[in-house]
Order: C-alpha cells, then sequence, then structure tokens
C-alpha cells in the first residue's frame, strides 16, 4: 500500500526542477525611459512597492487622520464614566475608525479625484500623482496643527523659516500634526471629565457626612452619571463635537 505513494512522491519530486528550470525568468526591474529623460518601472516593481507601503497604513491612519483625537477622548469618555471596560476597546476603535471615514470621506473624496483615478486612467505618472494625492492631506492636516507645535519641531530640525504653508516638509508637519492631535484630544476629554468628577464629588461627600465611609462612591455615583449622559444624548453630542472640531 506504501509503494504506490512513495513511488508517486518521488516523481513528483523529480518533476519540481524539471518545472522550474523550463519556467520562464521574470524581470525584476524593466525600466523605460520617458519623452521628458525619466524612467518608468515595470508593474512588478510598483506591485512591490505596493505591497510595502500598505504595511505603513496603521501608522498613516494613527498620524495623518482624526483617527488618534477620536481615540483619546472616547478612553477619556470611558474613563469618566467609571465603567471600566464598556464600550470595549473593539467597539471604541469601530466607531473611531467610522467616525474617522466619515470626517476624513471629503479628504479621501479629493485624493482620489486628483491623484488616483488619473493614475489608474494613465493620464499621471506615480510621482505626480502622490504629488497630487498629498495635496488635501496637506491641506488638513496643516488646518489642525498649531503654529507652536510647527515651530518646534521645525527648531528642533534647524529648518529655516517657511515662506508659505506648502515649504513645510512632510518631516516636520506630520510630528507637529501628531502633537496638536495629542493636545486636542485631552483639551476636549477634560472638559467631558469636568461634569462627571462634579458628580463624583458630591456623592463622595454626602456619603461622608452620612458616615457610609466604607461605601465606595463610584458604586453610587455610577448610574447617576450614566443617567445623566444618556438624559443629555451624550453620543450624538460627543460625536458632533468631535465631528464639528475638525471643521475650519
Amino acid at each position: 500500500m506504501m509503494a504506490p505513494a512513495r513511488l508517486l512522491l518521488l516523481l513528483l519530486l523529480t518533476l519540481v526542477p524539471v518545472a522550474a528550470s523550463a519556467a520562464p525568468g521574470l524581470d525584476a526591474l524593466t525600466a523605460t525611459p520617458t519623452a521628458d529623460g525619466g524612467q518608468t518601472y515595470s508593474l512588478s516593481i510598483q506591485i512591490l512597492f505596493l505591497m510595502t507601503a500598505l504595511t505603513l497604513l496603521p501608522g498613516a491612519l494613527l498620524m495623518m487622520t482624526s483617527f488618534a483625537r477620536i481615540v483619546i477622548v472616547l478612553a477619556i469618555l470611558r474613563q469618566a464614566l467609571g465603567t471600566q471596560s464598556t464600550p470595549s476597546n473593539q467597539i471604541m476603535i469601530g466607531l473611531a475608525l467610522f467616525l474617522t471615514l466619515f470626517i476624513m470621506m471629503p479628504v479621501f473624496q479629493q485624493v482620489y479625484d486628483q491623484g488616483v483615478q488619473p493614475y489608474l486612467e494613465e493620464q499621471l505618472t506615480a510621482t505626480e500623482a502622490l504629488q497630487r494625492a498629498a495635496v488635501p492631506m496637506r491641506s488638513f492636516m496643516l488646518a489642525q496643527t498649531r503654529e507652536s507645535d510647527l515651530e518646534l519641531f521645525a527648531r528642533i530640525g534647524n529648518y529655516a523659516d517657511f515662506e508659505s504653508p506648502d515649504a513645510v516638509p512632510f518631516t516636520v508637519l506630520l510630528p507637529a500634526f501628531a502633537t496638536s492631535e495629542l493636545k486636542t484630544g485631552f483639551q476636549i476629554g477634560f472638559l467631558i471629565f469636568i461634569p462627571f468628577l462634579i458628580i463624583d464629588l458630591v456623592v463622595a461627600s454626602v456619603l461622608m457626612s452620612m458616615g457610609m465611609m466604607m461605601l465606595s462612591p463610584l458604586i453610587i455615583s455610577l448610574p447617576f452619571k450614566i443617567m445623566l449622559f444618556v438624559l443629555i444624548d451624550g453620543w450624538a453630542l460627543l460625536f458632533g463635537t468631535l465631528a464639528s472640531s475638525f471643521q475650519v
């Protein structure tokens, strides 16, 4: 019973090198000169670059969109409510992701219209498409970045004064934008935290005046904080505030 199987395996191992040697070779790089003196690379190299760029998408999502600010605010809100792990991390990431898509959709549409679509229609080269696609993202990031943060990273990087916003390189704009997003997220979170902190202080004071010091104030204040958040339609108010904070 085992002899036919061994014979078949031996035959397959014999044919694999023959098939490999008979297969035609694939050029790793094919450069075609263009009319302006540049070069257009082969499709295989373009796919390699695309797959490499895909690995940078999580970092781009965090550092170049509204995702970081939204996640920070949601995390501070959960801490202020005192609900521990409710909503869960998966729900918070999902809310932040879809709210980011809603906020960034006009920017993404401009990126597609100005860079992606002309490139797919072979009207632009990859470099030209990338330059045009970067314009809407740069405008969005500059609108949300504080001048003090730009000056900080320009001073750290020994850059001279920029003549215009278009002269700011991405190496300065990216960390400045991330720093501004962190500041704005914590500012919004501070304003959200104050009402719930007042409820905690009032409940703690009442319990101490009644001599119930062994009872945790969080157990008593949690229903009141949830009721307050529901009565004021907190989710709609929070999402509306976050969305409007990105409008210029």
